[in-house]
């Protein structure tokens, strides 16, 4: 007997898989993502052809919404287009020259040494600041000052401590080495391509639009993203990134804050029953799934003023995910 609304509810919130997934439909998902109240907007797309797109609460599919730290994948996106145009040599280049007099005199001497790879590997081994650490940071009157000042909690690539700090320091460099601000370049190198724009976000108090945090995409613009990295890294023939620098963000470098899930170059990866999944997250439930196997690119929006911990509505999402929109491409 199939499960109840009420029953598969409670199993999506406690992160269970569903029973009978072969039965499982797209259909399903939309009207079990309708019951999920925190959840926003549900656009599924396969083989590059939305199956389905609802917005149940919150804006339409057009609108642009706050992805939060789904800005740190748009940042590493940046960052493989200044590899590829020569703007830095390399991702094991160190970032301290592009900052110069940002870094204190006084610190840690393995600040040196951390390179564009690192920060985007969450390996940079600063102090984090994330979560409950997050708005002191950004309260402070300079954020990449500080971030450098604060103690070295490990070597440089040996430890993955997530951090938006580590991502704003990116950014800055990025921009820096383009000579262009990040706004401008996230609407050169990857709105232009997608058909969208940016429009302008959080700064620090010397103008640095911040790295990794508080960008805004429409859920189309966002589905237009995934499939580009889907597709080898086009959309429409236009390029964001190139198939080696697509190959890169998904090789697994660390385990992530989920069980079982692994993390690239600003990139989660998932297997699941031997699927390949690779998606982006951000603070609230802001998600974008993408699945070559399955010719499957999947995004959804959530309320972002409420937290999506990994026990609670991020696991809800992933169940979602897991139980009954990927059983329900599986080839016939």
């Amino acid at each position: 007997m199939r499960p109840t609304r009420r029953t598969t509810l409670a199993m999506l919130a406690a992160g269970l898989a569903l029973p009978n997934p072969a039965r499982a439909s797209l259909d399903d998902a939309f009207t079990l993502a309708r019951e999920i109240e925190q959840l926003h907007c549900l656009l599924i797309a396969v083989d590059g052809r939305i199956t389905d797109a609802r917005a149940f609460r919150g804006p339409d599919i057009d609108t642009p919404v706050n992805v939060k730290s789904v800005s740190k994948t748009l940042l590493s996106t940046l960052t493989g287009a200044a590899l590829a145009r020569g703007e830095i040599p390399s991702l094991d280049t160190p970032v301290a020259p592009y900052l110069k007099r940002m870094i204190p005199r006084r610190a840690d001497r393995r600040v040196r040494t951390i390179t564009f790879e690192h920060l985007l590997a969450m390996q940079s081994g600063l102090t984090p600041f994330a979560g409950n650490t997050y708005g002191g940071w950004v309260s402070g009157k300079h954020w990449i000052f500080q971030a450098f000042d604060a103690p070295m909690i490990a070597d440089p690539e040996t430890t993955r401590l997530y951090s938006t700090a580590n991502s704003h320091i990116l950014g800055v460099a990025l921009a820096r080495a383009a000579g262009k601000s990040l706004l401008d370049l996230a609407n050169e190198r990857i709105g232009a391509p997608l058909d969208t724009s940016f429009t302008g976000w959080t700064r620090d108090p010397q103008g640095n639009y911040l790295g990794g945090n508080d960008m805004r995409l429409s859920p189309m613009a966002m589905f237009r993203f995934g499939e580009a990295y889907r597709t080898g890294g086009t959309w429409n023939g236009q390029p964001i990134a190139t198939p080696d620098w697509i190959a890169r963000c998904w090789e697994p470098r660390t385990m992530s804050d989920v069980p079982g899930h692994r993390y690239g170059l600003s990139w989660f990866l998932w297997e699941i029953d031997g699927i390949r999944v690779n998606y982006t997250r951000g603070y609230g439930g802001q998600m974008i799934y993408v699945v070559p196997e399955r010719r499957l690119t999947v995004c959804i929006t959530s309320n972002a003023a409420r937290p999506a911990t990994v026990t609670g509505h991020l696991k809800t999402l992933h169940a979602l995910f897991s139980g009954v929109i990927l059983p329900a491409t599986r080839p016939t």
